[in-house]
């Protein structure tokens, strides 16, 4: 599926779009894109996302995301949100502003955490102002 590059980061529907979207519609994006299967592991990763934050694909791909690519999401905010959608079977689209801290000076964002039950990755995108 070809996702237009101009696809807005409050884009409705955007976590079923992305579940059908291949990689090379991701990298057209002008935000991060950080896909997540249930075991936390990095499984999509956007070049918007490596190239902002200075991390390569081949590195973060299958990391866990919330202890080793970004454990400043490993909290009640973040993490937690994703693990309680899941646990209870509900949708998860909530967008939040955020403090990146880790490898770089903290950094203002906005965070959109998107899952759908019975999708194969949960998805973390992040806004740079």
């Amino acid at each position: 599926m070809t996702l237009p590059a101009e696809t807005p980061f409050d884009q409705p529907d955007l976590a079923a779009l992305l579940e059908h979207s291949d990689a090379e519609a991701l990298d057209t994006l002008g935000f991060g894109v950080i896909g997540f299967d249930d075991d936390g592991r990095v499984q999509r990763y956007n070049a918007f996302e490596s190239q902002a934050a200075g991390l390569r694909a081949a590195r973060v791909l299958g990391q866990d995301l919330f202890l080793a690519v970004a454990p400043c999401m490993n909290n009640f905010m973040v993490a937690q949100r994703f693990a309680d959608a899941r646990a209870e079977g509900v949708p998860l689209d909530d967008t939040i502003n955020y403090v990146l801290t880790l490898r770089m000076r903290p950094t203002k964002v906005k965070l959109r955490l998107l899952y759908l039950p019975g999708a194969t990755l949960g998805y973390v995108l992040v806004q740079r102002p």
